[in-house]
């Protein structure tokens, strides 16, 4: 019966609207009283489950985003990707790819990426004669490849969701995301030009010569170094992964204040106070997830939810294919953190009794997880593109199948061959 209070009181609260925090907080303050257990618990987890020092790592990462986001960094980006590949058909759309996965890989937020990137290329786009649900659809989706980036703070929260579960490096899961990170974009890349050359979208001009790509290259460099600085400290053991998230705030600000000099005073306040911001939610989901995670584990969820999953077969490719499904729909009802918090206690064991390695599960968790913010009602990188390019969501849903496809096989590819994920990992330890 507490079980059922637990989860009906937090479905209950979703649809009515709770912020998904408070829901995840109500719903346990509620099976507390109804279990006769003092209130005490849920502050006592609550307060545990942010007192680790690993948790630095989270405010660094979102606060070097929001640096590049107000630095500048994406007109740089932009500009390589143009000489790059904007010479194909429907070459803005190829470089609308290009440069949202180098920008993802250097803010690290999805979010980050279609604000910066989106603002640029969607009016540029519109502006050369392509279609607004195509640039929409492009920028959103493209942008997704940033939440695989080192620079994620995803990757953290996923790793600290594991907690008593597996035991989950960083170092590897952030090896682990490079390869699938790939994989995406070429996918991307796929729908980009199959959708471009079905509407008959025109090249953009000659290729503008290697040297003119070097050019542009050596513009971006000092942004992109991030990506390498990180990988290559952790890798060589100069600083942990905690500390390469200070590091990226350090050298984000080098970058934006002193090389390319495009970040203002209020720029700078701008991007502390959205750091701060983002950092204080972050922070209150893991927190009050910490609670409800002590309850799943306390009445067993993860358990029956296998047991369910049994009923249905006991093949596991039929139990990846449904662990997906189930993960793709609660994406679509709370955001990404949340989503990391909730499903990993309760899915991860499931993934592991059958086979999966949790570093391939994190992987997979988070690619369900980015198609979640591209899909209503929750899908804020959806929203802020469709504001950007002036359109409503159901326009963009109509001409989303081919970026779904694309994704949907990049997410099968990883959920059913380990080495996508784990070749990489192997290769260092």
């Amino acid at each position: 019966m507490e079980l059922a209070v637990l989860s009906l009181s937090f479905l209950a609260l979703l649809l009515l609207g709770v912020p998904v925090a408070f829901s995840i907080g109500l719903s346990s303050v509620a099976t507390v009283l109804y279990a006769g257990v003092p209130v005490a618990i849920v502050v006592q987890k609550m307060v545990g489950g942010m007192q680790v020092f690993s948790f630095l790592a989270i405010p660094f990462f979102v606060f070097a985003g929001e640096l590049m986001l107000y630095g500048g960094i994406a007109d740089r980006i932009v500009r390589f990707a143009n000489a790059l590949v904007g010479h194909v058909r429907g070459g803005l759309g190829m470089s609308n790819v290009v440069g949202c996965t180098l920008f993802g890989g250097v803010a690290g937020s999805a979010l980050a990426d279609v604000s910066a990137m989106g603002s640029v290329m969607i009016p540029l786009m519109k502006k050369e004669g392509y279609d607004a649900d195509y640039a929409v659809n492009v920028t959103t989706h493209a942008a997704l490849v940033g939440v695989l980036m080192p620079t994620s703070h995803n990757l953290i929260i996923f790793t600290l969701a594991t907690t008593g579960i597996a035991s989950v490096s960083v170092l590897n899961l952030i090896l682990g995301a490079v390869i699938p990170a790939l994989l995406l974009t070429l996918c991307n890349l796929g729908a980009a030009y199959y959708v471009a050359v079905k509407r008959g979208y025109p090249t953009r001009g000659a290729f503008p010569g290697w040297a003119a790509v070097l050019v542009a290259f050596l513009g971006a460099l000092p942004g992109l170094l991030i990506v390498l600085i990180i990988l290559t400290g952790i890798l060589s053991g100069i600083f942990t992964a905690t500390e390469s998230a200070a590091t990226a705030v350090l050298w984000a600000l080098l970058v934006t204040a002193f090389v390319y000099k495009s970040l203002s005073w209020h720029d700078f306040l701008k991007a502390c106070a959205k750091a701060c911001k983002t950092t204080g939610v972050v922070l209150l989901l893991i927190g009050i997830s910490s609670a409800f995670g002590y309850f799943m584990a306390l009445y067993e969820v993860p358990q029956k939810t296998g047991e369910l999953m049994q009923m249905v077969s006991s093949n596991p490719l039929v139990i990846f294919l449904l662990i997906n499904l189930l993960l793709f729909i609660l994406g679509t009802f709370l955001d990404m953190a949340a989503t990391i918090l909730v499903c990993t206690p309760i899915f991860l064991p499931i993934a592991m009794q059958y086979g999966m390695d949790p570093v391939q599960f994190g992987i997979v968790m988070l690619i369900n997880c980015a198609l979640g913010l591209n899909t209503p009602p929750v899908g804020v990188t959806q929203f802020v593109g469709c504001a950007i390019g002036g359109i409503s969501v159901g326009q963009v849903m109509k001409s989303i199948l081919p970026f779904y496809s694309a994704l949907g096989m990049c997410l099968m590819l990883v959920t059913y061959v380990p080495a996508f994920s784990l070749w990489l990992p192997s290769m260092f330890r």
